[in-house]
This record gives C-alpha cells, sequence and structure tokens, in this order.
C-alpha cells in the first residue's frame, strides 16, 4: 500500500462539504440579487386553474347587463365577501384588450391576488385592491388577480357586454 492513498470516508465527506458550501453560496447570491420590494406582497401562481372553487354554501349574485341576466357562483375570498357587501351596485365599466371590462370601485377590497395562467370566459376578477374586472373571451395572462366569481353560463356575454363601454348592475337577487 501506498502512503498517499486517501481514505474513501473521507474523500467521500469532503466532497459532501464542498457541495454544500457551493448551495450555501449559491443560494445566497440568488438573494443578494432580489430587490426588498419583492418580498413585500407575495404573489400566488395558481397556473391554469380553470374554473376556480366556488364558496362552499354555492352563494350567487347576479349580474344584469342591458336585457341580459346572469347569475355569478362567487369565490369563497374576503374580497368576493366585500363586493357583495356593498350590493346592489352599477359600474359603468369600460372597455380594455377587446376581452374585458372594468371599473373602479369607491373603495378599496380585500386581496389575495392569484396569477391564474389562464383566464376564463365569465372570470369576475378583483385587479389591484379596487379595479373590478369582467372577462368575457378566454386567454393565457400572467397578470395577478383576486377572485371574486365566475359566470355560470357565460354563453351571450360577450355579446352583451358588446365592443364599447358597458352600464353593469350587481344585486344579491
Amino acid at each position: 500500500m501506498s502512503s498517499n492513498t486517501t481514505d474513501p470516508t473521507q474523500n467521500r465527506s469532503a466532497k459532501r462539504g464542498c457541495l454544500l458550501g457551493l448551495g450555501v453560496l449559491l443560494g445566497l447570491t440568488i438573494l443578494g440579487g432580489c430587490k426588498a420590494s419583492q418580498f413585500e406582497a407575495p404573489v400566488i401562481v395558481a397556473q391554469d386553474a380553470g374554473r376556480a372553487s366556488a364558496t362552499s354554501e354555492g352563494a350567487r349574485m347576479w349580474m344584469t347587463v342591458g336585457e341580459r341576466r346572469f347569475a355569478i357562483t362567487l369565490a369563497d375570498t374576503a374580497a368576493a365577501r366585500a363586493f357583495v357587501a356593498r350590493l346592489p351596485l352599477t359600474l359603468d365599466m369600460a372597455e380594455l384588450n377587446g376581452n374585458e371590462k372594468h371599473a373602479d370601485m369607491p373603495q378599496a377590497l380585500p386581496t389575495h391576488a392569484e396569477r391564474p395562467g389562464t383566464i376564463q370566459n365569465g372570470d369576475l376578477m378583483l385587479y389591484g385592491s379596487s379595479t373590478v374586472v369582467i372577462f368575457y373571451k378566454t386567454f393565457r395572462s400572467s397578470y395577478s388577480y383576486t377572485r371574486l366569481g365566475l359566470v355560470d353560463d357565460p354563453n351571450g356575454l360577450s355579446e352583451a357586454l358588446g365592443p364599447r363601454s358597458s352600464r353593469v348592475t350587481f344585486t344579491e337577487n
């Protein structure tokens, strides 16, 4: 046996220590590149969640656009409950991007923003803390929203909302 051979146990231990040190260094490097503001308000990513869960009670409200009335199943969120507490509510909703109508609420609502991945026709969402948005086309999005509810049957929603601004009334019954 030669005098410069190493013990295999020491060799594995040295490799493990080196890998651990590299992992810690990599983690610190990544965290060091982040801005402090990135940690202030976490956003939950729900990739392609599809139709979100509604409240366990199946609570509903109604949305009327012109002569059309649509049932909306409310999401189980603090924002949805706060929105319903302000009903009845009529909003003049502006057109945006050929797929949504939006209007600002006079007061902020609670938020719990998520990135749904895919927005569905009939999704009723809150952008930021005070902008109510009704989507009338399905598309992919990287924006974050707080879910308020979804239109039970969105057939005809796009036609009812039309290509311009729309007056939309939300009621409990």
